[in-house]
């Protein structure tokens, strides 16, 4: 009835957590935890030594309206293009939308350019009525920039 854990293999282990943790759209977000999971289960098809930037995009009433990996990069970094996004957020009509990347090193800790790309977008989509409601990092474990204050 129940397997045990060394019985059960790496990809049968990743299935069940993007089964049991992949929002579909519609869905809310209801914390950062439980945005993380998403994103986490997002990012499990991704190579894992690898930089992946994603963003969910959100309606009026924070329910998910799409999320999409849309950007790829190096061990280190991934190029995110600001006015890219904003053609995207706007033809999916979102209102707010969530951004997370990925740390290959495993550590949770902001760089100085992930606080910079942070800002850069809050800042610009503002000015368009479009909120970044939170930027999540995944690496051994996640951290959000609305928990710590830093949005």
């Amino acid at each position: 009835m129940y397997q045990t854990l060394t019985s059960i293999s790496d990809s049968e282990l990743r299935e069940e957590y993007v089964k049991r943790f992949t929002k579909q759209n519609g869905e809310q977000l209801k914390s950062s935890r439980d945005s993380a999971d998403h994103l986490r289960s997002v990012f499990a098809d991704y190579p894992a030594d690898q930089e992946h930037f994603a963003v969910v995009y959100l309606d009026g009433q924070n329910k998910i309206i799409a999320t999409e990996v849309v950007a790829t990069g190096t061990i280190n970094t991934a190029a995110i293009y600001p006015r890219v996004l904003l053609k995207r957020i706007l033809e999916l009509q979102a209102v707010s939308v969530l951004i997370s990347h990925t740390h290959p090193s495993g550590s949770t800790s902001p760089s100085s350019s992930d606080r910079a790309l942070t800002r850069k977008l809050h800042h610009g989509l503002a000015l368009f009525d479009i909120s970044v409601i939170d930027h999540i990092v995944i690496g051994d474990g996640y951290l959000s920039f609305s928990d710590q204050g830093l949005l």
